[in-house]
């Protein structure tokens, strides 16, 4: 193996990754409410040696149910139960800091990281849409008082699973002592957004920290994941924008005093795979072939913050202004393809239908491998969120045929490394903020 390992996580979505994928006779949308489906896919996952599996999360309806299969599960319930099926591979759940509060969110993380034993991953969100906002009766907070409020949230929640430290728990029956009460920490936090008296009521958690993932690519989402994230999800293009985005994430670190390799980044890549090139382009034309126009529409439009319906769908894109608020970085990402590769309403559509502006590679398992292998060695990546265009087969395909292919190019593990979802990863378990302290002074005296 090389020094340097390549890192991969399989993005679970429904019955695939294509907007159309429900549609496909390699799926069957019944199973999208089906526990079974999720944990027939994390063992898939588990068996190719992935470090994780990946759910994302909205609270609100994405889409348009008329023309696609939503309303998936909702994702710490669902990791839980794959927690029972498997033994390795790590558990990431999508949660908003805007709509939910510290205290709440700290429990269940360190619940799922005990029930697991140390492999739970949270994707911190700070949800972006009006949507979102109305389910809960607020009006939608700005983009930069949404990062702000994320920052203050992070704070409580690391600081209520340090309260118990490590040891706190003594379990000496024939003292009749359960727990050192000394070694658990009120917080009595006092802050812009949130007063938080603590501890918490579950003991740490196995990692010390469940691992910290982010996704936003805006500048603030960018500060945002270089002060905090061990892992960013994040969607480029091309070679050259997935080359900019890294060293422009990495140098970032340094001022949080943080080194480059504390911060995996990993692109999503949305790959269809045929044993020939002909057999890959073939199931790509049929997946194309049965996208809806009007559903495309509709989720471009979302997107990009304008309404596109009366739009001609054989024409260009048109100028439209950049959003003051939202996804700002998915805007620029789309109107950038769109305007590069100069593409109409309609062909727009059906590249953003597999991936929503992830990249889509088709070809065979050696073609994916080299793709992924440019990546990670030409600075673009540390490894890559996979998002199969249909499941559970599409991820079959990738754990059965790219995954050996990269394992005999020497980039990826052939055996799990440790038992967490961190030790998997290649990064350290945080010390309490508690024991810190208690560290410093037993230098200073």
């Amino acid at each position: 193996m090389t020094e340097r390992r390549l890192h991969l996580n399989a993005f679970l979505m429904g019955v695939g990754h294509h907007e159309a994928a429900w549609r496909h006779p390699r799926t069957d949308p019944g199973l999208i409410a089906d526990v079974r489906h999720y944990q027939e896919l994390a063992r898939i996952a588990e068996r190719g040696r992935l470090d994780s599996v990946f759910l994302a999360d909205g609270l609100a309806l994405w889409g348009n149910v008329r023309h696609n299969a939503l309303g998936g599960l909702e994702p710490l319930t669902l990791l839980a139960a794959l927690a029972a099926v498997t033994e390795h591979v790590g558990l990431i759940a999508t949660v908003s800091t805007t709509y939910n509060e510290p205290f709440h969110v700290a429990r269940k993380f360190a619940s799922l990281d005990h029930i697991s034993g140390g492999r739970a991953g949270w994707n911190i969100v700070t949800s972006a849409t009006e949507a979102e906002a109305r389910n809960f009766g607020v009006e939608r907070p700005s983009h930069g008082d949404r990062y702000a409020r994320a920052a203050e949230f992070l704070e409580v929640v690391t600081k209520l699973w340090d309260s118990w430290e490590d040891g706190a728990i003594l379990n000496d029956r024939a003292a009749g002592r359960y727990a050192d009460t000394g070694r658990i920490h009120a917080l009595d936090h006092v802050g812009t957004h949130f007063r938080v008296r603590g501890p918490l009521n579950t003991s740490r958690p196995p990692q010390g920290h469940p691992l910290l993932v982010q996704a936003g690519s805006s500048e603030d989402g960018k500060e945002f994941a270089a002060r905090f994230a061990e892992a960013v999800f994040t969607a480029q293009q091309t070679l050259a924008e997935g080359q900019g985005f890294y060293t422009d994430l990495k140098a970032r670190l340094a001022r949080y005093g943080r080194r480059p390799e504390e911060l995996l980044v990993l692109p999503g890549i949305s790959p269809i795979i045929g044993s020939t090139q002909e057999e890959a382009l073939r199931l790509e034309r049929e997946l194309q072939e049965l996208i809806i126009p009007e559903y495309g529409v509709q989720q471009l439009s979302t997107m990009l913050g304008a309404d596109l319906s009366g739009h001609p769908l054989d024409a260009p894109l048109p100028e439209l202004p950049e959003p003051a608020d939202g996804q700002q970085s998915r805007f620029k990402l789309v109107t950038d393809l769109a305007r590069r590769e100069r593409l109409t309403l309609r062909q727009l559509i059906g590249r953003l239908a597999g991936g929503r502006g992830h990249r889509v590679v088709t070809g065979t398992p050696e073609l994916i491998a080299d793709q992924i292998q440019e990546w990670f060695t030409g600075g673009a990546a540390d490894g890559f969120n996979i998002m199969p265009p249909v499941l559970p087969g599409g991820l079959a395909d990738f754990v059965d045929h790219v995954v050996p292919e990269l394992q005999a190019r020497g980039l990826f593990r052939t055996e799990y490394e440790g038992r967490t979802l961190r030790q998997n990863y290649g990064l350290a378990r945080p010390v309490s903020r508690f024991e810190q302290f208690q560290r410093k002074v037993s230098v200073a005296s």
